[in-house]
């Protein structure tokens, strides 16, 4: 299985997404396809749901928002994130991604 979450080589970090808006539940659901799929509230309309996935990924990173960038998919459920502000090692542990405590 290849991870969702790279690292580029400007040093930023590359999340390949999978989001389903207008769910009940919210969080993230697992990697499946090499995408990580993450369930959120928002509806898909006025870019709802891609201000609530920067914000529900800058929290659960700890990352400030503004560190969070939408790089690919703005009108499509399949989308490209890039993340500054985090190393691949932490963000994997808080994505969930790492066996590592």
């Amino acid at each position: 299985m290849s991870s969702p979450l790279t690292e580029t080589s400007t040093g930023r970090l590359r999340l390949e997404v999978k989001l389903f808006p207008k769910s009940r539940v919210q969080g993230v659901e697992g990697v499946h396809d090499g995408r990580l799929h993450i369930k959120l509230a928002a509806p898909p309309v006025d870019g709802k749901a891609n201000a609530a996935l920067v914000a529900f990924l800058a929290k659960l990173l700890g990352v400030k928002k503004t560190q969070v960038l939408l790089a690919a998919g703005e009108k499509n459920r399949l989308k490209v994130v890039e993340i500054a502000g985090i190393d691949l090692v932490e963000a994997s542990r808080k994505l969930g991604l790492s066996t590592e405590p």
